[in-house]
């Protein structure tokens, strides 16, 4: 078993940005020559998330629409009193979708289906840049 670690880094602004990642971390497993296995993705903190979506427009627009309509913006949120900084919506929004998500690896390839990609979604009120942890496992 080898196990190869990496960061990959992306600039956000103030908002619910969504970003394709697929691509980069595609990169890195090959990179890391692993044919079986799987690639554990995630951002460190609290108000942003990893998630697998079909990066099309409609459908990114419509996420961020229901993350809206689950945690939204410009109601009262305890954290927002106790802290002052107006981003409560976006540490309820990162703990519903999840800091991290695990995909396999099989020949080489990560296994996402066809219209399957993988997504950095920043939730926060400021630009921000996140930095992603990918840890690629396998043989």
């Amino acid at each position: 078993m080898n196990i190869f670690s990496y960061h990959l880094t992306y600039p956000t602004s103030a908002g619910t940005d969504v970003i394709d990642i697929t691509d980069e971390v595609a990169e890195k497993v090959r990179e890391a020559g692993i044919n079986e296995g799987q690639a554990l993705i995630s951002v460190p903190g609290s108000t942003a998330s990893i998630t697998t979506i079909e990066y099309e427009g409609g459908v990114v627009r419509d996420l961020v629409g229901a993350l809206e309509r689950l945690a939204p913006t410009g109601i009262p949120y305890r954290h927002d009193a106790r802290w002052g900084d107006g981003n409560g919506y976006a540490h309820v929004r990162a703990a519903l979708l999840g800091p991290s998500v695990t995909i396999p690896v099989a020949g080489g390839r990560l296994v996402l289906g066809t219209w399957q990609q993988l997504a950095l979604i920043d939730f926060d009120n400021r630009p921000r840049e996140r930095r992603i942890f990918l840890q690629i496992s396998g043989m």
